[in-house]
């Protein structure tokens, strides 16, 4: 059994299949029919919902792709739907900026585009555009050119007023606060069975018991596999209400970040301590995902393109992987074993990562280069790490790509070439002249073999250039 709140309405689950995702549930068990399918992968934002919680004491508002976010996650907190902006007969304020700027045409997009308008005016304190570029990026429209969307958001963070969310935030403060407690839960229905575990141990104590269940964090991979390949997932062990896994500190010597906390949560984390990892993060797929997808399961899913293991890779990371009471700490350049193949033993899970904070430098630089600034996926995506001496001779050299290789690799050709040499531009060349023995990259619909090559060489001698101050760019040369 689940139990949250439909905008100020308990809904009480008893019995549902745990491969049922929000979308399908609004649609086909209540009706709901404003929230639209568009693709059924989290990339256009048609299907736009918000999703609040509770976080010291306050309401927490973020959307959510609900074609990609099963049921299962909604426990505990609040869902809100295009259906729930009416405001005692009268339209939001968000969509009457939406009206009076003109801002849609076909409609079909349109409910999403008001739920990232409502949320961004709940979580901002005024207008800022790239604040509402960040919101919409994961909002597609055809039509309209999106200039006045972007007016329509404007108006609204400039005109907000008190609406019936806000009167009502201690009511759903203290109405959420009933649902949660520290009990296992589950969903099933059809032979299909969701556990939902409260701790770590618990955690650890049901993949024991069930090696072959799937656990799911954010769900923005996984649940692909049932909303585009229309498979079945039998059993599914959700990491979403273990708050252990998401917690993220400051220790003595290292970074810890929990496998469960999202890659929003990670970038506003990072922001004063890695801030190049922090500003890459902002250029990861869109708001909604990152909302929902987790630095875990990021690094779980074995992808040669995902963004953050090149990032951690180059700074040392490891990772704190748990099998029952039993923990390892294993290099991430140890965890990769092949395309989607991982070190990860039967039952065990990561539960952190760690980043010595030596490597946190100000040598450390990232680039991703893809066919759009954001909301894409890398075609290539480098990450450097350089530490010298006081006559200027390299000691470190830490150099990784994605979307080079079967797995995120380090260029160790390229790192023996610069390493004991000082930093010329003759050593420069050298080192990639070596990266054509490190990597023998695929050619897809992304880029092809000699674009990647050419596009990995160029990345170095543009971080041999900012380590100069010679690195004079706009960020839209990032463009492929």
């Amino acid at each position: 059994m689940i139990q949250f709140l439909l905008n100020q309405t308990l809904v009480t689950e008893t019995s549902l299949d745990p491969n049922t995702t929000v979308l399908s549930w609004l649609r086909q068990h209540k009706r709901r029919c404003g929230t639209k399918e568009g693709c059924a992968s989290g990339d256009c934002g048609a299907c736009t919902v918000t999703v609040g919680r509770v976080e010291a004491d306050r309401m927490v508002y973020e959307t959510v792709n609900s074609c990609i976010a099963f049921v299962s996650s909604l426990q505990g907190k609040q869902l809100i739907t295009v259906e729930d902006l009416r405001q005692e007969g009268e339209l939001h304020e968000v969509q009457k900026a939406l009206v009076a700027c003109h801002a849609s045409q076909c409609g079909f997009c349109t409910p999403g585009f008001a739920m990232s308008l409502f949320t961004l005016q709940k979580n901002s304190a005024g207008w800022q555009r790239h604040e509402a570029e960040q919101a919409l990026a994961g909002n597609l429209c055809r039509c309209t050119g999106y200039r006045p969307i972007v007016d329509a958001a404007r108006q609204a963070c400039e005109q907000r007023q008190p609406d019936a969310f806000t009167r009502q935030e201690a009511q759903t403060i203290k109405r959420l606060a009933a649902l949660q407690h520290g009990e296992e839960q589950a969903m099933a229905l059809n032979g299909n069975r969701c556990l939902l575990p409260k701790s770590l141990d618990s955690l650890a104590e049901l993949t024991m018991r069930y090696p072959e269940a799937k656990l799911l964090a954010g769900g923005t991979d996984l649940a692909l596999q049932v909303t585009q390949r229309h498979q079945t997932l039998p059993l599914v062990i959700a990491l979403d209400g273990v708050e252990e896994l998401k917690a993220c500190r400051i220790e003595a010597e290292a970074i810890e970040l929990g496998a469960g906390a999202s890659l929003q949560s990670c970038q506003r984390f990072l922001q004063p301590h890695l801030p190049v990892f922090a500003q890459m993060l902002a250029r990861f797929a869109s708001l909604q995902i990152r909302n929902r997808g987790t630095l875990g399961g990021n690094i779980a899913n074995g992808s040669p393109i995902g963004d953050t293991p090149p990032m951690l890779l180059a700074l040392g990371a490891s990772l704190k992987l748990r099998r029952g009471t039993q923990t390892r700490l294993l290099p991430l350049e140890a965890f990769f074993l092949g395309y989607r193949q991982t070190a990860l033993q039967p039952s065990e899970f990561i539960q952190s990562i760690v980043i010595p904070k030596v490597t946190a430098s100000q040598t450390f630089h990232a680039w991703k280069v893809s066919k759009r600034l954001e909301d894409d996926i890398s075609a290539v995506f480098g990450a450097f790490l350089l530490e010298r001496d006081a006559g200027g001779e390299i000691t470190t050299a830490r150099i990784a790509f994605g979307g080079m290789a079967a797995t995120p690799k380090r260029a160790a050709h390229c790192e023996r070439a610069l390493s004991g040499k000082i930093l010329t531009q003759q050593t420069l060349e050298q080192a990639c002249r070596a990266l054509e023995q490190d990597f023998t990259p695929l050619g897809d619909f992304r880029a092809s073999a000699p674009y990647r090559l050419q596009v990995a060489k160029n990345l170095l001698r543009r971080w041999h250039a900012s380590l100069n101050n010679e690195l004079n760019l706009l960020e839209v040369t990032d463009y492929v």
